[in-house]
């Protein structure tokens, strides 16, 4: 299991094939990870259910999958 840092900065970019998300950690740590577009709908999907929004209906509440 990776460790856990607390997070310093992220960016996200629109790509040909989805988007680039670049996620920085506090102490240097950097990741780059594409992700594809159903997977950007299920990220946004999990973020409106986290903040208590109410997300496109198809998980439970508090049931968020990555």
């Amino acid at each position: 299991m990776a460790k856990l840092q607390p997070l310093q900065s992220f960016s996200l970019q629109e790509t040909e094939d989805g988007y680039r998300l670049l996620v920085s950690a506090i102490g240097g740590d950097t990741l780059y990870v594409s992700i594809t577009p159903d997977q950007m709908d299920d990220i946004i999907d999990s973020l409106e259910l986290a903040v208590g929004g109410e997300g496109d209906g198809e998980e439970d509440e508090g049931e968020a999958e990555f």
